[in-house]
């Protein structure tokens, strides 16, 4: 029998009653299956706080680490009834922790954080929940293991902070290790370079371990456990008659989460479309019912009359302008500046161009570095560079964006009417998407107003 992976995030582990909804999830398969657990919900912004904490002030570092202690302490003796495994699983807990503390002093020693130590220090918050989350299923009578990347094999790029899965180095041992007639948890968010180093996949990047795990095992699915109801046709919090999407393609579905929606990382489909292993998105709240998801991805996603299936947007968008009188055919400028920002190891969301400007789509964080770096440059074609925030990118998306006729001047003119002024516009980069940037201010405007367009 085809295993099935699953995959449960830091919002289904807030607290006892989160703990015992997944341990019920769990037992409601009745079939072995391979657990991919995040950290617990807070823990990774705290280990990120500690690595900065740690260059100048160990005594904070110190105190943070005995309440993560007890943290855990409560975790496992509020869930776990065996005194024994109780003991057990609090020194093991420890021992993890005491690791995870040296390796902060030592970032006090030099001062600086290593590409290397800040990936093993962000690992150990998915390492210590999978051990806990494991000896809460074994108290429960779960015939279960964890199973570490390191220890099963699965090999990276090399690349710290956002690797990807060698998957020709990987595949045979994870498929022999994890191919056993018992339920393996696995901590997510890493994976192990050839030469034995932490690499981590990104932020979010769990998602990416189950659905590397689930190509591996050629998988009959992945399941995904949130604390919503899977896609919707806009952020629920922001609209108030959303629908649920039931079914997506692979495509859809990659582009959503790229332009913001939270329901996935935006890698997961990656290693999935190649075997068409469809993506099953679970409400936890719905324990009963492990066999009725409420989104699912797959090769055959489904065309509606009205093509839209979701407005999303992200905030995490910002400009970097290149301008002057010719440098939409000057040759090289492009090239030279994106050897640049790849030099600094900024990524490059989007670049559209024109014969005056040539703008690059960049994450807040990437802003100023990648400023910096364009400034460094010889580029006498460019008489002024510009850079703006306080941007947001609304994306809208549906499988024939592209072929069926009007929809962009709905899209565009119902911003319009509303006086929205937008600042970019891209159709035609995706076969599925279109986006515009728009002020922040006018975000949540322009959002219900499409969403008003297409779904009233």
């Amino acid at each position: 029998m085809s295993k099935i992976v699953t995959k449960f995030g830091g919002s289904n582990l807030r607290n006892d009653k989160d703990i015992r909804q997944i341990l019920q999830v769990v037992r409601n398969y009745k079939r072995p299956i391979v657990v991919v657990v995040s950290a617990f919900y807070g823990v990774t912004n705290l280990l990120e706080e500690l690595l900065l904490r740690a260059r100048h002030d160990d005594e904070s570092v110190h105190q943070s680490i005995e309440d993560l202690i007890e943290l855990k302490r409560k975790a496992i003796f509020g869930i776990i009834g065996d005194p024994e495994r109780q003991k057990t699983t609090l020194d093991q807990v420890v021992a993890r922790i005491r690791e995870l503390e040296r390796y902060l002093l030592g970032v006090r020693c030099i001062g600086d954080i290593p590409s290397f130590v800040n990936d093993i220090v962000l690992s150990y918050g998915e390492r210590l929940s999978a051990l806990v989350l494991t000896a809460m299923l074994q108290d429960q009578g779960v015939n279960c293991a964890m199973v570490t990347p390191e220890a099963m094999g699965l090999i990276t790029d090399g690349e710290f902070g956002n690797a990807t899965v060698d998957f020709a180095a990987s595949t045979e041992a994870v498929r022999k290790r994890l191919s056993v007639d018992q339920t393996i948890v696995v901590p997510g968010f890493y994976g192990i370079s050839k030469d034995g180093r932490v690499n981590l996949f990104g932020r979010g990047g769990s998602d990416y371990t189950a659905a590397s795990l689930a190509c591996c095992l050629n998988a009959e699915s992945l399941d995904i456990w949130k604390d919503v109801d899977g896609f919707h046709s806009a952020d629920p919090k922001l609209v108030p008659d959303t629908v649920n999407i039931d079914r997506l393609n692979y495509t859809e579905a990659a582009e959503l989460a790229y332009f913001g929606a939270k329901i996935l990382h935006p890698r997961t489909v990656e290693p999935l479309m190649p075997h068409n292993i469809p993506i099953r998105i679970f409400n936890i709240a719905n324990t009963d019912s492990p066999t009725q998801p409420f989104t699912i991805i797959a090769a055959d996603g489904t065309q509606k009359s009205e093509v839209i299936k979701s407005v999303t947007y992200s905030d995490d968008f910002c400009i970097l302008k290149l301008q002057g009188p010719g440098v939409g055919n000057k040759p090289g400028i492009l090239a030279k500046v994106t050897a640049e920002l790849d030099r600094n190891g900024i990524n490059i969301k989007s670049v559209i161009t024109a014969q005056t400007s040539i703008n690059f789509l960049l994450g807040i964080k990437d802003l100023q570095a990648a400023d910096r770096a364009v400034r460094s440059l010889p580029l006498p074609a460019v008489n002024n560079l510009v850079t703006e925030e306080d941007l947001s990118l609304i994306a809208v998306v549906g499988q024939g964006i592209l072929e069926k006729h009007g929809i962009a001047a709905r899209i565009f003119g119902a911003v319009s009417r509303k006086g929205i002024n937008v600042e970019i516009i891209s159709v035609g980069a995706s076969p599925v998407a279109a986006y515009f940037i728009v002020r922040k201010a006018d975000r949540d405007e322009a959002v219900r107003t499409i969403h008003h367009e297409f779904f009233a």
